[in-house]
């Protein structure tokens, strides 16, 4: 038999339970507040490592992001290397691709990828149009200022001297990097810049994977700098793989490019440098259907992938 409530205890009590029930009254007329979210974490990318590496002649400031293979420690001897433009972007959708395509080493050989980041505190479409652009179309008093429409341009130049003496010697102290067996992967303006450096220095990547390069560029400025390397050289040693949409030509309806036929320079671009008759150049190109601008990246980086980096195969889909 329980004791019972005293009587002060029990007045105290019920007043308790009256407000309590008076506040749950009102609560039930109230709007309820939305709950609170809990603070967001932050998303990390596994085995993945970033760095500022600045420019030695500009004083500028990259970010370079370097992902590597889940069993990276394990595997034995040094690794194909895999560079990329626009990082931000490119870098996790490669890793997604070579995680899911790759399965294991089998359909795609395990490599390094090095994501090549913009300058911190400029704006995305700043850092790219300056430094993977090969001229300035601004020096021109008519230039089209509906199409250049960022502060500078022209520094590609500049841009690929900082590949070639900070991120490639960083890349091969840090990492177990076999950089003869080096591959570039550009699109858009990363693909022009793709082709500037291999019409200027060849040698920096083994393969070029150049997906719907941005040739038309200030009025296909990219042809002289062919046309001077051509005079220049007798052979072109490297692996070029070209890629564009089916939409990329220049039509006036949804999903095509109006004003612009990447399909259609690229074909051209490939055709020129055949013509040379270069005996070290390894050209092909791909037209994927159903592609647009937009929709280009990830077919194109996985086939790409898939013809640069074979694995021990055969090519297994399960």
């Amino acid at each position: 038999m329980t004791s019972p409530i005293p009587y002060r205890a029990r007045s105290l009590l019920l007043g308790g339970l009256l407000a309590l029930s008076l506040v749950l009254i009102g609560c039930a007329h109230a709007p309820s507040a939305p709950p609170q979210p809990a603070a967001p974490e932050a998303v990390t990318l596994s085995h993945t490592f970033v760095h500022q590496l600045p420019a030695s002649d500009s004083g500028r400031k990259y970010w370079l992001w370097v992902s590597v293979p889940r069993d990276y420690e394990q595997l034995k001897g040094k690794l194909p290397v895999v560079f990329v433009t626009d990082a931000p972007y490119t870098l996790p959708l490669m890793r997604g691709i070579h995680a899911m395509v790759g399965n294991q080493g089998r359909n795609i050989e395990p490599f390094i990828l090095v994501g090549l980041g913009y300058e911190p505190g400029l704006p995305q479409s700043g850092s790219r149009s300056r430094d993977y652009t090969p001229s300035n179309p601004l020096r021109k008093p008519d230039y089209r200022r509906d199409v250049y429409r960022a502060a500078a341009y022209g520094e590609a130049a500049r841009y690929r001297d900082y590949l070639e003496r900070q991120v490639l010697p960083f890349v091969r102290e840090h990492y177990r990097a076999d950089l003869s067996r080096s591959s570039f992967v550009g699109q858009s303006y990363g693909g022009l810049f793709g082709a500037y450096v291999l019409l200027t220095r060849p040698e920096l990547f083994q393969t070029y994977l150049l997906g719907s390069p941005s040739l038309w560029f200030d009025e296909r400025a990219i042809w002289e700098i062919e046309s001077r390397y051509a005079a220049r050289h007798r052979d072109l040693k490297a692996r070029v793989r070209l890629y564009a949409g089916s939409f990329e030509t220049d039509r006036p309806e949804p999903r095509y490019t109006p004003g612009w036929n990447l399909l259609g320079d690229m074909k051209d671009f490939e055709a020129l440098l055949r013509s040379r008759g270069y005996p070290g150049l390894e050209i092909s190109s791909e037209t994927l259907e159903g592609e647009d601008h937009r929709t280009m990246g990830p077919g194109f980086f996985t086939r790409g992938l898939l013809w640069a980096l074979p694995g021990y195969g055969p090519y297994d889909p399960s």
